[in-house]
């Protein structure tokens, strides 16, 4: 066999291989569930800065709830876990309403003055957001309910 033949050959194999491989690719695409309306899935809420270093971080999923709690000068430092109910987690996030988190805004970060800046970060199957201090938006309201339904879960002694 001449080399030129050779050459061919490989060239006619590495196309047909490419054409599988892509082709393979366009299947296991089409074998793809649609996605669901858009929900959320996750919810973190965090406070942090002042003089004496305060931080406040909680965390909520569908099935469970991870709060921290502390300031840096005094070395203290709480924590909580617990699991919610699938009603709980209803609860909460019925107060958000996904097609608004777009248009959410943030300001800018008070820390730099002895602030201490609040950040929220909402993530759905399909997107995430991250707000700091959007306490002037008009959407807020959304944010405020989803505090005051955390207020009725966080044990007294940990507010």
């Amino acid at each position: 066999m001449s080399a030129v033949k050779i050459s061919d050959l490989k060239i006619f194999v590495s196309m047909f291989l490419l054409l599988i491989f892509f082709s393979c690719n366009d299947k296991i695409a089409d074998k793809k569930p649609n996605s669901k309306t858009e929900e959320i899935i996750f919810i973190g809420l965090s406070e942090i800065g002042g003089q004496l270093g305060f931080y406040r971080v909680i965390k909520v999923t569908k099935d469970s709830i991870h709060f921290e709690t502390g300031a840096t000068s005094t070395k203290k430092h709480k924590e909580w876990h617990s699991t919610i109910k699938p009603e709980t987690w209803k609860s909460m996030t019925s107060s958000f309403k996904i097609k608004n988190l777009d248009y959410i805004k943030s300001s800018p970060s008070i820390q730099p003055i002895d602030g201490i800046d609040e950040s929220f970060q909402i993530k759905t199957n399909k997107k995430s957001h991250v707000y700091v201090n959007a306490q002037n938006d008009i959407h807020y309201n959304q944010f405020a309910r989803f505090k005051q339904e955390l207020l009725k879960i966080i044990p007294q002694e940990y507010q």
